[in-house]
């Protein structure tokens, strides 16, 4: 780990208004003198970094950000459009869509090993924003939301795009304005610069989406399972007020089958299990106890209305022993 990757003991944890701005106008020059009149390209997924970074580097650089927000496929449902609506149209983005759906569903087909996938994630992503780059002129710079819990598990724990996955022939240099603050400094500076609330606490995403929750070699009859009963375990947290106390949720669906029966048949489906966590940093996690009703009506829905699906299991450990994400 590089020197300029290592938080200083004497730097103050981010926690009011003040220190975020402070935050911001430091890294408002810094990005001004490492960019200068150069052009910007930034993986824009909307989750609460990229943004953070969008909004910082547009405050610092204008229309010399180029937001690129790339559909893998690997989405949650609607978010791709959700990003569409609040930067292009909200925030007058200088927005990029690709689809490029097709792209990674092809290159991970029968790819089970969960490093290889984040790799082939990682490395696709690259080469989609070479490719936007070349397009365009004047790009010099990739932009990441790499925030410090990514440098600090990045050595042989994580490896996808924002720390382990990037090419060595990769032409741009990188800029990572949150690369030395944890995930609830981020928000704070996220309130500083004006994000709305639904953005700014919106639950972390990682960068290879549904691909790590998705378990094992990714189909598309099973990912597009996921992003249903993904979609309806974030309605009824929505509903009962879960969302907001809880820091991550999500479905996590396994590559094997069991028996069921549906319609008086049997049938064999997937299980879909629900992950419920509350951390401050990312390094450590507890589990939030969700009522039983709540599992009751989580469950209901997802075995009656999305199909390959016939069980509902809750993951119940803490972190560590697991990490967060499945895979």
């Amino acid at each position: 780990m590089s020197q300029s990757n290592i938080r200083p003991e004497s730097m103050a944890r981010i926690n009011t208004p003040e220190l975020a701005n402070a935050f911001i106008e430091e890294q408002i020059r810094e990005v001004r003198a490492q960019v200068g009149d150069k052009q910007v390209l930034l993986a824009l997924s909307g989750g609460v970094d990229s943004s953070v970074v969008a909004a910082l580097l547009i405050k610092a650089i204008g229309k010399q950000l180029v937001c690129v927000h790339v559909n893998h496929g690997l989405m949650r449902k609607g978010e791709s459009e959700q990003v569409i609506e609040v930067f292009r149209n909200g925030l007058d983005a200088n927005l990029i869509y690709v689809d490029a759906t097709d792209r990674f569903l092809d290159l991970l087909a029968g790819v089970a090993e969960p490093e290889k996938k984040r790799k082939i994630i990682g490395n696709e992503f690259i080469k989609v924003f070479d490719e936007e780059a070349g397009k365009l002129s004047g790009i010099s710079f990739l932009a990441q939301g790499t925030i410090y819990p990514d440098i600090l598990e990045s050595d042989g724990v994580k490896a996808h795009h924002n720390v382990g996955g990037l090419p060595e022939d990769m032409e741009m240099e990188l800029v990572e304005p949150l690369k030395l603050l944890y995930k609830d400094e981020v928000r704070v500076v996220g309130k500083a610069l004006g994000l709305p609330d639904e953005m700014v606490f919106r639950q972390p995403f990682p960068g290879p989406g549904l691909g790590v929750r998705c378990l094992g070699a990714i189909t598309r009859d099973r990912l597009h399972a996921l992003r249903e009963a993904d979609a309806i375990l974030r309605e009824e947290f929505d509903k009962c007020g879960l969302a907001g106390k809880v820091w991550q949720y999500f479905i996590a669906v396994p590559d094997f089958k069991s028996v069921g029966v549906r319609n008086s048949k049997r049938y064999e489906g997937w299980p879909a299990i629900v992950r419920a966590v509350n951390t401050v940093d990312a390094m450590t996690a507890t589990i939030e106890e969700i009522p039983y009703a709540v599992l009751h009506r989580i469950t209901d829905r997802i075995t009656h209305e999305v199909e390959g699906i016939n069980r509902v299991l809750l993951d119940l450990t803490p972190k560590p022993i697991g990490t967060i994400e499945w895979e």
